[in-house]
């Protein structure tokens, strides 16, 4: 399995002059355009709210970031992954609801101006309703906010999450074997 990593300005200020030895993209106007509630105008959206989750939804997070996974084989890994995030300090965790039903999951990790996307996952019957979008535009915001002027995440190539990250701005970097797995021959 491969993962394409892709970079994005999440916003310009004098410290994206002095990193000069990075590549500089524009962020997508619908993410600068979305409404502060953390929603976007992708169709079937409107009813995703995007918040910040705090400690006493550390249970939820980590269950709904499971749920997603459980198909793939991953569920117990990604519960304890979710776990480890929101128990960590430098670490935001966040929900996308739809009609007050937690169905997707996101994380931002910060650190000298750069924000890092990770902890992508939405349940099976949340899906293509918008919510990683409405992650994506709310996080953007978020980091942009707390002085952030470059951004990165991870995705399959080919993949949903790859083209949503292109419809919010970012733009492939670079591809890399991140995980890969051994088959036996027996």
């Amino acid at each position: 399995m491969e993962t394409v990593k892709t970079v994005v300005t999440v916003k310009r200020t004098s410290r994206a002059k002095r990193r000069r030895h990075r590549r500089r993209l524009p962020r997508s106007d619908r993410a600068a355009q979305a409404s502060q509630a953390g929603r976007t105008d992708q169709a079937g959206s409107n009813n995703v709210h995007v918040r910040r989750a705090g400690a006493e939804d550390a249970d939820l997070y980590a269950r709904t970031a499971a749920e997603g996974w459980r198909e793939s084989g991953f569920a117990e890994f990604v519960h304890d992954m979710a776990r480890v995030y929101a128990a960590s300090q430098d670490v935001d965790i966040f929900l996308a609801e739809l009609d007050g039903r937690a169905i997707a999951t996101g994380v931002l990790s910060i650190f000298d101006g750069v924000a890092h996307f990770a902890g992508a996952s939405t349940i099976p019957d949340g899906r293509r309703r918008g919510a990683q979008n409405a992650l994506l535009d709310h996080r953007l915001r978020f980091a942009a906010e707390r002085g952030c002027d470059i951004a990165l995440m991870g995705a399959l190539p080919g993949s949903g999450s790859q083209r949503n990250a292109e419809r919010n701005g970012f733009r492939i970097a670079y591809t890399r074997v991140k995980f890969q797995r051994r088959v036996n021959p027996s």
